[in-house]
């Protein structure tokens, strides 16, 4: 089943269901891939892609209503996350993630952090579904100046 089919499925649920804040997201995920692709045939590589775009977002926004103070904004920004991660691959944790990194400093031959760039290209090699961020800090750690 690909993700757009479960999507479908998920809407055709959560209408009967009546769970109006799950309803609302599948729609938002279905209209994402739809602005891309009418015909709602993208492969799911590509539907990802899509998708964690549109989960860092969701993170940023809600990251911002925690600091201004707002549950009234924060608390349904992060169900709607919880929700978007469902689609999503799971993320490597972090020890997982320094494996990676160190593997991807063996291959790729860095010794500075001025070939960070090459480093963090062959970590979305290995896998793609790791947390940029961490990787890029973790690798700026291991690698000298």
């Amino acid at each position: 089943m690909t993700i757009i089919e479960k999507i479908n499925d998920g809407i055709k649920d959560s209408m009967r269901n009546k769970d109006q804040i799950r309803l609302g997201v599948m729609r938002m995920l279905k209209s994402k891939i739809l602005a891309v692709d009418a015909r709602a045939s993208l492969p799911d590589a590509e539907v990802i892609k899509l998708f964690k775009t549109y989960y860092g977002s969701l993170v940023e926004a809600y990251e911002q209503a925690e600091q201004a103070g707002r549950a009234d904004i924060s608390e349904p920004l992060k169900k709607e996350i919880a929700i978007v991660q469902e689609f999503l691959p799971s993320v490597p944790s972090q020890d997982e993630t320094r494996a990676l990194v160190e593997q991807a400093i063996a291959e790729s031959g860095a010794k500075t952090k001025k070939d960070l760039g090459l480093v963090m290209k062959a970590i979305m090699k290995l896998n793609s579904a790791v947390d940029g961020k961490m990787a890029k800090d973790i690798a700026s750690t291991i690698l000298v100046d």
